[in-house]
């Protein structure tokens, strides 16, 4: 698929470190599916979808660094919406870990707007960078956690799970090793209910390079997920390694 160009018509401030990126092109999307962002004359990247017109960027590679720069008027090019998306169902229990939280806010409003009952777990390492709070908040239900204690619950946002809020279909993105923990705590049967949206390097977007495979299955994230069930995700790689853009396996801490 050839890039489309997008123009940017506005730039949000969502914390210190996040920054939010309106288009002037609305893309149909599931939540959790992503596009690819091409910065013109830098390089193409994976982008989750926070709304039908809207990628939530944290500064990272030089991609994202660049993203990070642009202003309103400037443009990319924008291929998709790509992969498997999150399941809406009822009851859900949102597990949202920094700027993790962006394709889980439309996640949230599409199962509000559908009636079903929502509860956030919502976390960061300190109240400036919780992500989208008011947007879960007008879903549902939201606790918060910080990891300093400025906001909410001192501690991982995984602590303040119970043992009846793990019935409810999960869903979650965040940290890996955030996600690993709250994967570990789920029995086979809720982890038939639970999904995960996985960050892996993705550069074809069509399943074709297979440099996002997931061991041991082959199973590409950019076409077989982002997301992907937890009776999925049991004995692979997740939470233990990912590979590289070169393609050497990266140890996930």
């Amino acid at each position: 698929m050839k890039p489309a160009n997008a123009t940017i018509i506005d730039v949000i401030d969502e914390t210190p470190s996040v920054r939010s990126f309106i288009f002037d092109r609305s893309l149909e999307f599931l939540p959790g599916q992503y596009v690819m962002v091409w910065v013109r004359g830098v390089d193409e990247v994976p982008m989750s979808l926070s709304d039908h017109n809207m990628i939530t960027v944290q500064r990272a590679g030089d991609a994202t660094s660049a993203i990070f720069e642009l202003a309103s008027g400037d443009t990319v090019g924008i291929r998709g919406p790509y992969g498997r998306g999150f399941d809406i169902t009822n009851p859900v229990l949102v597990v949202a870990g920094g700027v993790g939280a962006a394709p889980l806010a439309p996640l949230a409003e599409a199962a509000h707007g559908m009636g079903y009952d929502v509860l956030t777990l919502l976390g960061a390492r300190t109240r400036d960078e919780l992500l989208f709070r008011r947007r879960f908040e007008d879903a549902g239900e939201v606790m918060i956690a910080t990891d300093d204690g400025s906001a909410g619950f001192h501690g991982r946002v995984t602590d303040l799970l119970d043992r009846g809020m793990v019935d409810r279909c999960i869903r979650s993105c965040g940290p890996e090793p955030m996600m690993y923990a709250l994967l570990s705590m789920l029995g086979e049967q809720q982890r038939g209910n639970a999904q995960f949206s996985l960050h892996r390097y993705i550069k074809c977007g069509l399943g074709i390079c297979g440099a996002c495979c997931i061991d041991p299955s082959g199973e590409c994230a950019c076409v077989d997920g982002p997301v992907f069930y937890g009776s999925e995700l049991a004995g692979s790689e997740f939470g233990r390694y990912r590979r590289g853009a070169d393609g050497v396996r990266v140890s996930i801490a």
